[in-house]
């Protein structure tokens, strides 16, 4: 099984953690998250990581080769332009074999998701795309129909929404987790080399199922901002002293 990690970002929010190191090597209770994720997709089947890089590329590369995860790892180079998330995923096709499916995970999120469970889903549905997506508050979420299939994008923050499908009936929060199928790479429209990947996938719905695949009884948490690292430790501690 294959797993494309998005590492590549700035992390801004992440200040001042990531004034001196990627947010992908920002320590989570002594370990960094992308040791963290690397080993929770190996424990599930992966064994063979992809990781984009840009915000200081060569501390994260300097870390894979120091740091041995017994399986593949593959490097998609993005250190001349940063590619956003549509960008980044187009980077890595030559990656993928035709007709292959695969797991993208943000770098900064922390889940306990069943992700076999979820791959699992995604290819029972054969769909092009599955998104790992909950009932919870945000100001941006993701719009479904009955059947589960992606139907548009509402922000409460700036009052705007992306409808692809009329008969939305739901919306959830996304959790920064796909499955893709190959044939995503055929199907963005997108003329720019950076670009990011959600409004290109909710253009896609218009024509293909987009299923959501929901964790409700999953804890999840964004690492973006310290405030959540500290949170996630306390979370941490908490159940290894209640096991």
């Amino acid at each position: 099984m294959k797993a494309f990690i998005f590492a590549a970002g700035l992390g801004t929010r992440l200040a001042p953690f990531t004034n001196t190191k990627p947010k992908a090597l920002v320590e989570v209770g002594g370990k960094p998250m992308l040791k963290i994720l690397i080993e929770k997709l190996i424990s599930v089947g992966v064994d063979h990581l992809i990781i984009n890089v840009h915000h200081f590329a060569d501390l994260i590369i300097k870390y894979l080769k120091e740091n041995d995860f017994g399986i593949r790892i593959d490097i998609s180079d993005e250190r001349d332009l940063l590619l956003n998330t549509g960008g980044g995923l187009l980077n890595i096709q030559k990656f993928i074999d035709k007709n292959e499916n695969f797991i993208v995970h943000n770098v900064d999120i922390y889940s306990e998701i069943d992700l076999k469970d979820f791959f699992n889903t995604h290819l029972k549905n054969n769909t092009v795309c599955t998104l790992a997506v909950s009932h919870r508050n945000s100001s941006n979420y993701l719009l479904f129909d009955d059947n589960l299939n992606l139907c548009g994008w509402k922000s409460y923050k700036t009052n705007s929404s992306i409808i692809s499908r009329p008969n939305y009936s739901d919306e959830q929060a996304f959790s920064g987790i796909y499955a893709f199928n190959y044939e995503i790479f055929y199907l963005f429209k997108s003329q720019e080399k950076s670009f990011p990947i959600i409004p290109e996938i909710l253009s896609i719905s218009e024509h293909y199922d987009i299923k959501a695949y929901n964790h409700d009884n999953k804890f999840m948490l964004d690492l973006g901002k310290p405030e959540a690292i500290l949170k996630l430790e306390s979370y941490l501690k908490n159940r290894h002293q209640n096991i």
